[in-house]
């Protein structure tokens, strides 16, 4: 009778005793605000550096490793983006520090178009003077020991941890190609394709206590106007502040998926932002409240490069840019021709691609630069049993990453927009099957073994 009884408590404890071991998680955050008075970046408007913080910007960094020797840190921005001439000096570092191979550190940016000058991103923008250009230098010298020192500071706090992920859905997301007789412009567009959806990684203790919460959104994290100059992390630094305000102890991370043509609607004010963040971290509450799925091992991690071909652009006509542009087309002129002159002209990009895979029941694809949503759908469509987040703005976010579609039409994301980045643009028209071919190289890679 006895051995019975304990034989049916062995039975019921096995389950949760078999897992115990599988992860280990840990957190660590750094503030990464500028000091004012500070260049904000992502608008072309702006004609003043901000002069006041409003909301405090973080580096936050999960490590996570299993009990298989898999493992990854990612660490997540409340920046415009990362240049890969930050985040591959932080990966050097890593590795040399800590082992990480390439495919084990994931870098993410929220987009903010109020944070601050991230240098050489979107250096057509500006035209500094030495004492700026040495303070925006030093700044980034600063963000890259503040990233290795965070990363660090996660992998040192590993501890046992379950994992978990589910969705919801946010609605203020809106399509902002809107067609006219002139062609796409960057308005709103209610016909075209967007994506509401609010995928959730949760990070517990082995007591169920929250510990991470990581979730993301396919919009662009634009709530705030050129006109504003304060430095602020936007809707998406709201969501995470609500949410850890619910949760006292806990750390909230977010991850911008692929809303290189998605907006904010209505957007323009403050009010606006705590409403967007507001109704992002409800739904995130829905979420962690809701049907959640257990992640098993293994974790099993690729990074993966391809070349994007830029379609053929004469150096004549950079030299009329030069002589006829504005102050930007100028710039981007400058840049371009000096490249050709120096024996290395621009024709293509180098672009990264990564995944992160929990067995076969969690796949989180990390996509470079400013990447529209048809890659999301189209990577939903191609790859159903992968059940894939795919992030934007990873590793490094170098200009806008258009589909045929977008190509085809043409406007900012295709064309203008290379201006800014400095590029020569737009992309050939094999860039989404390129992209695509990546992709299906990558996550044969992260297959589980």
């Amino acid at each position: 009778m006895h051995i019975s009884k304990w034989l049916v408590c062995l039975g019921l404890l096995l389950p949760s005793s078999l897992h115990a071991g599988e992860f280990q998680a840990g957190v660590a955050r750094i503030a990464i605000t500028p000091p004012v008075p500070f260049w904000l970046t992502g608008y072309a408007a702006r004609t003043r550096p901000a002069e006041t913080v409003r909301m405090e910007l973080w580096a936050k960094a999960l490590a996570i490793q299993d009990d298989r020797g898999g493992r990854v840190v990612i660490i997540t921005t409340d920046l415009i983006g990362l240049p890969r001439e930050i985040s591959g000096t932080v990966a050097q570092r890593l590795a040399r520090d800590h082992g990480l191979r390439r495919s084990e550190v994931l870098f993410s940016s929220s987009h903010t178009h109020s944070g601050p000058v991230i240098w050489p991103n979107l250096r057509v923008l500006f035209d500094f003077d030495e004492t700026e250009m040495a303070r925006v230098r030093d700044y980034s010298a600063g963000l890259t020991d503040a990233l290795a020192t965070v990363a660090a500071q996660a992998m040192a706090n590993l501890s046992p941890a379950q994992l978990s992920w589910g969705q919801d859905t946010a609605d203020f997301a809106i399509n902002r190609r809107e067609p006219t007789a002139a062609g796409f412009r960057i308005g709103v567009s209610p016909g075209g394709p967007t994506d509401h959806s609010v995928p959730v990684l949760r990070i517990a203790g082995m007591d169920g206590t929250l510990r991470v919460v990581v979730f993301g959104y396919a919009c662009h994290n634009t709530t705030l106007g050129g006109d504003f100059y304060e430095v602020h992390s936007d809707y998406a630094g709201i969501a995470q502040l609500e949410l850890e305000k619910s949760h006292p102890g806990a750390t909230a991370m977010f991850l911008s998926l692929c809303g290189g043509d998605q907006n904010p609607n209505p957007r323009g004010t403050r009010e606006l932002v705590e409403q967007h963040g507001r109704s992002l971290a409800a739904a995130v509450e829905r979420a962690l409240g809701g049907d959640l799925q257990n992640i098993r091992p293994p974790l099993e991690t690729a990074y993966h490069v391809v070349n994007l071909e830029f379609a053929p652009q004469s150096r004549l006509a950079f030299l009329a840019e030069a002589i006829e542009g504005d102050k930007y087309p100028l710039r981007r002129a400058l840049l371009i021709l000096e490249a050709h002159e120096q024996g290395r002209p621009i024709q293509y990009l180098s672009y990264p691609l990564q995944a992160v895979r929990f067995n076969d029941n969690f796949t989180l694809l990390a996509m470079g630069g400013e990447v529209v949503l048809d890659y999301a759908l189209r990577a939903r469509r191609q790859f159903p049993g992968e059940n894939l987040i795919v992030a934007a703005y990873c590793n490094d976010v170098s200009c806008y990453i258009p589909s045929v579609r977008i190509l085809h039409e043409g406007g900012y994301e295709a064309v203008d927009s290379m201006i800014y980045y400095g590029l020569p643009g737009p992309f050939t028209e094999d860039v989404e099957e390129t992209v695509f071919e990546g992709i299906s190289d990558l996550l044969s890679r992260s297959a589980a073994k």
